[in-house]
């Protein structure tokens, strides 16, 4: 055995030790966050949901559906406490958080954007969804790991309510004010999902409450001019629980999409507007479709032409129990690969990380090649809870820690290799620090949850780090072997 590879072999023991010394470690504090991608308020905190299972039954209420895993490995535990400091990584030692930033006063106005110039989207762009809305201190420990690990983008969830819950046009901005001044001091770009919470308020359902939401995203287009680089418009259409509990209506989106659209763009023409990406599911029925049948009709809402609508196609492309490489035709050749969902083949497609090519071809029969796809989300979990939805994808199937850090890497790999089309990549995610065991998200999160003061390491950061950093040609501070 080589001198590197000695080296290389006691690290990764090291790493494993003290993975299994602090299985037990977990911060206390709040309940955790209802469902994966949300910005809950403090009351929400209290109420934590179940979410579903991915097949051809929809999700029931209060649910969120997500991705899988695959590719076996044994189960790791929990995480790893942070480096001393950036340049000496030391995994027994917790860094220091930086001082939290103050939320400016409610009443006082921005300040001036920037550069009104568009941010240019590489191909793939490296993004991450984080939870910087209730946690001002967490927020700016996550966007400068976020940032040394070589991310581009951040993206937020703006609930509609948590702004204008008090009536038409009483704002509060002080939370986003915080946010996007935080998000820009560390230099990264911002996609802002905006949509509702699920709470019921004064602006009503989807889409009569069309007129109202594109006031709203329009004034918040004027107010973060050049700073707020993207937008998506709404989250996974296709399940009525997202469409207050309606039945799933693409024509109703496409015309709230156009609205929204047209608000933005009069007050940012630079801001990119990225479409909803669909839940991944295989249901064909009033309260979920599958997300073909979505955006098909979804185009022909349109008249078969997007300008207008979007300037790129927001989609989710869950790993599931496969590799990231997997050809979508082989999901069907293997029940364990699809968790014996009875739907038709053509829709088990699903079950792949390159779902997302069959949507490419649905973008370009619709003559849309020139525009991109953004990823909104996409990731592996590693759930290792015999009684959890997600276990048969997860550690079920032999995803760890380590392999959930491999398929992630070699997941922006291929898109680099294969995907001139894709623009923007966000994984999912940079943890809220109050999730627990307990929590699905937990075990998507590409670190451990961490309380102030303390950041608690997972392989799947490091090797990320490792490789975006490469790729622009830097070398990752956190790299264990520098």
């Amino acid at each position: 055995m080589s001198q590197k590879s000695f080296f290389l072999l006691t690290t990764l023991l090291i790493f494993a030790l003290t993975v299994v010394l602090l299985s037990g470690c977990g911060s206390s504090g709040p309940a955790p966050t209802p469902t994966p991608t949300k910005t809950p308020t403090p009351a929400d905190a209290m109420n934590p949901t179940q979410p579903p299972l991915v097949g051809s039954q929809p999700a029931t209420p209060g649910q969120s559906e997500q991705p899988a895993t695959a590719t076996p490995a044994p189960v790791a535990s929990t995480a790893t406490p942070a480096p001393a400091s950036a340049t000496q990584p030391s995994p027994e030692q917790p860094a220091a958080t930086p001082t939290p930033l103050p939320p400016p006063p409610t009443d006082t106005p921005p300040p001036p954007p920037p550069s009104n110039r568009p941010v240019q989207v590489k191909s793939p762009d490296y993004g991450a969804q984080a939870f910087l809305w209730w946690r001002p201190e967490t927020a700016d420990r996550d966007l400068g790991l976020m940032s040394d690990a070589g991310f581009h983008w951040v993206k937020q969830w703006f609930a509609w309510q948590d702004i204008e819950g008090k009536g038409p046009g009483v704002y509060d901005w002080s939370i986003s004010d915080r946010v996007v001044k935080q998000v820009a001091q560390h230099q990264l770009n911002l996609l802002v999902r905006v949509s509702p919470s699920d709470k019921a308020f004064w602006a009503g359902d989807p889409p009569e409450n069309a007129d109202q939401f594109a006031r709203f995203v329009g004034d918040m287009a004027a107010r973060y001019r050049g700073r707020i680089h993207a937008y998506q418009i709404w989250n996974e259409p296709n399940l009525s629980r997202e469409w207050g509990g309606k039945p799933v209506d693409p024509a109703g989106y496409a015309m709230l999409l156009k609205k929204a659209y047209a608000a933005i763009k009069a007050n940012d023409p630079n801001a990119f507007i990225i479409t909803a990406g669909m839940a991944p599911t295989t249901a064909d029925q009033a309260d979920a479709m599958y997300d073909i049948k979505f955006y098909t009709q979804m185009y022909e809402a349109m008249g078969g032409n997007s300008d207008g609508y979007f300037d790129m196609l927001g989609i989710h492309a869950a790993g599931y129990a496969l590799p990231p490489e997997t050809d979508p035709a082989d999901v069907a050749t293997n029940p364990k690969y699809y968790n014996n969902d009875p739907s038709p083949p053509e829709r088990l497609r699903v079950y792949s990380f390159r779902h997302a090519e069959d949507i490419r071809k649905l973008m370009e029969r619709y003559g849309d090649a020139d525009k991109k796809i953004a990823i909104l989300e996409f990731g592996w979990t590693w759930d290792d809870r015999p009684d959890s939805p997600y276990y048969w994808h997860g550690a079920g199937a032999g995803i760890d820690m380590f392999v959930q850090g491999d398929y992630l890497v070699r997941a922006y790999q291929w898109a680099e290799q294969h995907w001139p089309w894709v623009g923007v990549m966000s994984l999912i995610y940079m943890p809220d620090p109050n999730w627990t065991k307990q929590d699905e998200q937990y075990y998507w999160a590409i670190m451990d949850p961490s309380p102030p003061g303390e950041t608690y390491w997972r392989p799947a950061i490091i090797k990320l780090c490792i490789h975006m950093n490469g790729v622009e040609g830097r070398a990752c501070k956190y790299d264990p072997n520098k």
